[in-house]
């Protein structure tokens, strides 16, 4: 059987972890915008920070806006991290929608 020739043209619509993936820029703001401190807590010194997004990458939350993207104690799977109290609690979904507003309204202002 014949090998099927591969089509001359890009892909039109970006694969989801190309509009997810968190962007070096997008990343540097964050640590900017946090002075490397946790979000949620204020922890200035922890074993491990993580960027997390506010809408989540299932949601296809965009990874290249400083607005959908905080600094947290992570990682998300250890128990007792705010990054884990993001993902897995009802609190924390329900600051993560405040947050992400208040993170809209910011940078609304620094545009204007």
């Amino acid at each position: 059987m014949p090998a099927v020739p591969k089509p001359q043209h890009k892909r039109r619509v970006p694969k989801r972890g190309q509009i997810t993936k968190i962007t070096k820029k997008a990343r540097e703001e964050v640590i900017r915008r946090s002075g490397w401190k946790c979000e949620k807590c204020g922890r200035t010194s922890s074993y491990a920070f993580e960027v997390a997004h506010l809408q989540s990458a299932a949601h296809l939350g965009s990874g290249n806006d400083p607005s959908n993207l905080i600094l947290v104690c992570g990682p998300s799977v250890n128990s007792g991290t705010c990054h884990n109290w993001l993902d897995y609690t009802q609190e924390g979904r329900e600051w993560r929608k405040q947050k992400k507003r208040e993170l809209e309204g910011y940078y609304e202002r620094q545009n204007h």
